[in-house]
Order: C-alpha cells, then structure tokens, then sequence
C-alpha cells in the first residue's frame, strides 16, 4: 500500500497531460478508452499502491481535478533506547 493516495474528478479534466509529466512515480496516464463530459480523455491512475502522496499532480493541475491524501505513517519503536 502506498504513502497516499489521488481522487481524481475526471469531469473536470481537459486531459492537458501536465500531471502526467510531473508526476515522480509515473503513476497517471491519459485514459485511452474513456471520455468525460467535456469530451476529453481524462486522466486515471494506473497504480495506486505506488502513489506517494506528493502532491505534485495537485500543485500543477489548472483545472484543480485531484485531492491528494497522504496515509499516516506508523510511529516508529524506539524499543532498544527503552531498554537501556
């Protein structure tokens, strides 16, 4: 399971293929099948596990189609420093 992960609303999505470039773990790709109500080929996610919750697709995207979430991360055991 990823560190995050993407809702995307593809309706508002006018396929501009900006967070497709940007995004570091080449997760998102234009759907080649679909079409939104604009008649656009929206973008999808093609890996959700490997999302990272970077945000980056959010930032860049004009048409503001993504939320990003980031999973919390576990806390880390410090089990050694409480037994010295």
């Amino acid at each position: 399971m990823g560190r995050g992960y993407v809702v995307i609303d593809t309706d508002r999505c006018k396929g501009c293929e900006l967070c497709v470039h940007v995004c570091p773990v080449h997760i998102l790709q234009l759907s080649p099948d679909a079409f939104n109500a604009k008649g656009y080929h929206p973008v999808i996610v093609t890996d959700m596990d490997k999302c990272i919750g970077c945000a980056a697709c959010a930032m860049i995207c004009p048409d503001v189609v993504f939320t990003v979430y980031r999973r919390k991360r576990k806390p880390r055991t410090v089990a050694a420093a409480a037994n010295a």
